[in-house]
């Protein structure tokens, strides 16, 4: 039962990167990130398809063995969070408090992703 809860977990992450891979604001590549982790749990078949995927698989195999985010990767995450936030502050016209709220929180991943390395360490 464990397994086929991974197996569906890491088949909704697939969805949602793909969508995610299309919709501007929408991250793609953590999804696959979570897909390979339920399916190193559940399939490791569809793992390996993941990680041998010509544009996904480097990506998630760099984060997964170095922690690795790439410098474009970090730019277009940040700028996303940006834009979000843009967007969130226009339309919803937040108070001041909850609008303090969610910039320290998209700072907070901000600075998170920032820090992580551009490059695997030699």
């Amino acid at each position: 039962m464990r397994r086929t809860a991974y197996k569906l977990a890491g088949l909704a992450f697939v969805v949602t990167g793909l969508v995610g891979a299309v919709l501007p604001l929408l991250p793609s590549t953590i999804f696959f990130i979570l897909a390979a982790a339920m399916f190193a749990r559940s399939s490791p078949e569809l793992e390996a398809r993941i990680l041998a995927h010509p544009t996904i698989g480097p990506q998630v195999i760099a984060w997964r063995d170095h922690g690795v985010i790439p410098p474009r990767a970090k730019l277009l995450a940040v700028g996303g969070m940006a834009a979000g936030y843009a967007v969130f502050v226009v339309l919803g016209e937040p108070a001041g408090l909850t609008a303090g709220l969610v910039a320290a929180a998209i700072l907070a991943c901000a600075a998170y992703v920032l820090s992580r390395p551009s490059r695997p360490q030699a």
